[in-house]
């Protein structure tokens, strides 16, 4: 399990992912890691995710109270904690506003369709919670159908949300997550996609 520090670390590096593709434009997007304690390591408000380092990020526990930082958390910090409460498997929590992922949420539209085997490996379903006022509590009331059977979530014209074991993984997620969201897009402009059919689904889903 790695140290706060490496952690540090490891929010900066995928805060630096998220900005440098176009996830996180100016302060937008928030990141967090579950610690050994139960209270959690996040970034603060009003930074750039391309600007992030070690000694800016805070420490809340729980209820979202800080503990350790001299920066306030993030306005999303709701969102995250939701998870947690709700998932003791996870451990880190990525929002950003990936610009295809995004898209499909301004839309209306989820990512139901298998059609491509990464996002059914790497992504699993993806949820379209409905619209809530950012930073209040309504955002994360609305993804509360889903955090258990989910670990992406489009936000209705706000962004997406992914979750994982450890920030490697939940970064990737929002990573395959736009990729899919990119494909569905660019294979609609060009005809008619064919998804897989649900026997190489399931396939896809059983061990090696």
């Amino acid at each position: 399990m790695p140290n706060e520090q490496e952690l540090r670390q490891a929010i900066c590096w995928a805060g630096g992912r998220l900005y440098e593709q176009g996830f996180a434009a100016a302060n937008d997007g928030n990141i967090s890691v579950r610690l050994d304690n139960g209270n959690m390591l996040t970034t603060p408000t009003g930074v750039s995710k391309g600007e992030l380092t070690p000694e800016m990020l805070v420490v809340v526990d729980a209820s979202g109270k800080l503990l350790a930082g001299e920066r306030k958390p993030s306005t999303e910090l709701k969102l995250h904690l939701r998870v947690y409460a709700r998932r003791p498997d996870v451990q880190a929590v990525v929002h950003a506003h990936p610009p295809y992922a995004t898209s499909f949420a301004v839309v209306g539209r989820p990512l139901k369709e298998p059609l491509i085997a990464e996002a059914i490996v790497h992504v699993g379903p993806v949820a379209l919670a409905p619209y809530a006022t950012p930073g209040t509590e309504e955002v994360p009331d609305s993804i509360e159908p889903f955090v258990l059977t989910h670990n992406a979530i489009l936000l209705a014209n706000h962004g997406a949300l992914t979750y994982g074991p450890d920030l490697t993984s939940a970064q990737f997620r929002m990573e395959s997550l736009e990729f899919y969201a990119k494909i569905t897009a660019l294979s609609q402009q060009i005809g008619t996609p064919r998804p897989l059919a649900p026997a190489q689904v399931e396939c896809l889903k059983c061990p090696s």
